[in-house]
Order: structure tokens, then sequence, then C-alpha cells
């Protein structure tokens, strides 16, 4: 369930998710509690070329500048722990992130935010905190 004044690219659900579809890569937010772990999985999990400096530039650019056709959705579990060790400014330098992949990419983009019942309201401020 998507709140009302959430970017149409980024989706909060506590929902139980099946098995991944075609273009949707699955990383645990508890395995990217900080950026050189976020990092790694992404270079990993997206198979990110050599010359990725392990940086938001450098990800970014990665992202905007994909060779491969179709969309991309990116999905965080336990995403309350994601960048949790970090500044809350790291957190929503994230988002900005996703916004211009969105905004400027080649492909369609989307962000899946997935919790537990219990920490999907918190995940939400943290979002509106993020996002203001």
């Amino acid at each position: 369930m998507d709140a009302p004044d959430l970017p149409p690219w980024l989706e909060l659900t506590a929902e139980p998710i099946g098995d991944p579809t075609a273009g949707t890569v699955v990383v645990s937010g508890a395995d990217a509690r900080s950026r050189a772990d976020l990092f790694g999985l992404l270079a990993q999990a997206l198979d990110l070329p050599e010359w990725f400096g392990r940086n938001w530039d450098a990800l970014a650019d990665c992202l905007l500048d994909r060779d491969d056709a179709g969309p991309l959705a990116l999905r965080f579990d336990d995403a309350e722990q994601l960048l949790a060790d970090e500044p809350p400014a790291q957190f929503a330098t994230l988002l900005e992130l996703c916004d211009d992949v969105w905004s400027h990419g080649r492909y369609p983009f989307r962000l899946v935010l997935r919790t537990t019942p219990e920490r999907l309201s918190a995940l939400r401020r943290r979002v509106a905190t993020a996002t203001a």
C-alpha cells in the first residue's frame, strides 16, 4: 500500500512478495546498512562495470547509462535497515538518486522498500523525512 504523497517510482510495502519478476533485483537492507555495503551489494547484484567507483555519482552514472534494455525494479527487503548505520542524509541521497534515474534514465525504474507490517509506519516516516 502506497501513501498518496510517494513519488511514482517508489513503493513501500509489508506485503509478502513471491519470486521476483523479470527485471527485479532483490537486495537485503540488512546487508546494506552502510554505504560501502550498499555499493558492494549493488555492484554484484547489478553486475556493474569495473569502473564503478563505489560512490553516489558512480552509481548514478551506472544506472543512468545501463546498456541493457528493459525496466529495472530494485527491491530492498528488510528496508528499515537500509543505510541504518549512516547519517540520515545518506538515505535521502539514495532516494534523490532514484528519482534522477526514474526521471532521466533510458528505461523505467522502480524502487520497492519492503518491511514487516510492524515496521511499515516507521519506514514511511523515514521516507517522508528523507524526501521533505
